[in-house]
């Protein structure tokens, strides 16, 4: 069940419309059209000696919310109805948060129509959202770290020697190889980060369950920056859709390298389940910590 849903505007200012506790907004839902999976285009060609047709390609179109509203006197009808205008302003952007049972996942869209009846014993406003990418992404971040600290540290202690470190406070590990676990329904991109504590040259990511990789080729940084890819320096790659870069953060600058990638790389998606990456590197393997960041993304709520 839907407890509420925050509206944020262009200027960052929320609207919290509460399905449960209406009245402190002033308004309420009647009703929401838009919110399961949106609807597929199957694209397909025919064959003049072939029955049926051959599949092609296939995509999801944009998202289309519908609410609508009904006015409280809060403090009086019309300030309920200038409320919508405020939070749900003409062609601009607005963000949905969805609250739910089971999720919280929001959706960015802009305002088609916000059509009020005014004329009415009981006042309503029907509001149109059109949402680019139709998917609901959930609002917090996932993590999926190639190497980390191991916790060694545990109470009560005591170091017999003085001369001798007998206690791990921690241990660092390195792993060419994670699981990353994702729990969204839709194939979704990633937030790739590399950090150098040493010289690296020529890495390599691999998904192993689907055969895609992406190289980097080390000697274009050096070209493009004048020096090779080394401690302290992180490369940065977004394989969102609508989004995907390649960055060199170097001592707080960002430069584009995504010339630094092989032209054969692939723009990792991942699925719903268990996905294992690796990585290579044709030296300083040692000196690399990757980490995924990534969004689930829902087909509904």
């Amino acid at each position: 069940m839907i407890d509420r849903i925050i509206v944020t505007n262009p200027k960052d200012e929320t609207l919290i419309l509460s399905l449960r506790n209406p009245d402190d907004a002033g308004l309420y839902v009647q009703e929401i059209d838009g919110l399961g999976p949106s609807k597929a285009n199957i694209n397909t060609s025919e064959l003049a000696t072939v029955d049926g047709s051959l599949y092609s390609s296939s995509r999801m179109t944009e998202r289309n919310i519908v609410l609508t509203l009904g006015m409280l006197e809060s403090p009086t009808i019309e300030a309920a109805r200038l409320r919508t205008y405020k939070y749900f302003p003409i062609k601009k952007q607005v963000r949905l948060l969805f609250e739910t049972d089971a999720r919280f996942a929001e959706v960015v869209g802009y305002v088609e129509s916000n059509e009020p009846v005014i004329f009415s014993n009981r006042q309503t406003t029907q509001i149109s959202i059109l949402c680019p990418d139709p998917a609901f992404y959930e609002a917090g971040e996932s993590q999926t770290v190639f190497s980390g600290i191991r916790p060694m540290f545990e109470f009560p202690f005591s170091n017999e020697s003085l001369e001798e470190d007998l206690i791990e406070f921690g241990q660092i590990l390195l792993d060419t190889r994670a699981i990353l676990t994702y729990n969204g329904d839709i194939d979704t991109g990633v937030i790739i980060t590399i950090n150098a504590t040493g010289a690296a040259n020529d890495i390599n990511i691999f998904n192993t369950m689907t055969y895609e990789k992406m190289i980097i080729d080390t000697n274009r940084i050096v070209a493009l920056t004048g020096q090779g890819f080394g401690q302290g320096d992180a490369i940065i790659i977004s394989t969102i859709r609508g989004n995907r870069y390649a960055r060199l953060l170097r001592e707080g600058v960002y430069t584009n390298i995504i010339s630094a990638l092989d032209k054969n790389s692939d723009w990792f998606q991942i699925s719903s389940g268990d996905n294992l990456f690796a990585f290579t590197a044709a030296g300083g393997e040692s000196s690399l910590m990757i980490n995924f960041v990534y969004r689930n993304a829902y087909g509904g709520i």
